[in-house]
């Protein structure tokens, strides 16, 4: 399979196509091995690391509903593959194309993606967290 056949079957799959059992299981592997190399490699440049970070958690998320977490996985493998439809590398329009993706998958998928899943990307990130309760009483 060619990277844009393979890109162009991560993107059917983020938008909602059924997936095999085990195609997911080898993006959830493949996810856990290179997500964070390559968000560590290109952070600067992702305007949209938080949403990343919080996707890629509520993808690993066993209590996330398979659709879900099979949507949120071929996102991630999208963005983790060095060759997609815009490469990476391609100053200004790089991350064009892999943010049109994960900001579809994301906004489909928002209700999944809990507090829980954004403190974690916030830790992860080293930001401050956000104040839940505040607005939980506000």
């Amino acid at each position: 399979m060619t990277a844009f056949e393979d890109a162009a079957d991560l993107r059917e799959a983020a938008m909602g196509r059924e997936v095999s059992v085990e195609t997911m299981l080898k993006r959830e592997q493949k996810v856990r091995r290179d997500f964070w190399g390559k968000l560590k490699r290109v952070a600067g440049h992702v305007p949209f690391v938080e949403d990343l970070v919080a996707a890629y958690y509520c993808a690993m998320d066993p209590a996330t509903p398979m659709r879900v977490r099979g949507m949120l996985l071929a996102a991630l493998a999208y963005f983790i593959m060095p060759f997609d439809l815009v490469p990476d590398i391609v100053a200004g329009l790089g991350f064009a194309d892999d943010m049109a993706l994960l900001t579809a998958v994301i906004g489909l998928v928002s209700a999944n993606i809990t507090p829980v899943h954004r403190a974690a990307a916030a830790r992860a990130l080293d930001k401050e967290l956000p104040d839940v309760g505040a607005s939980a009483h506000g």
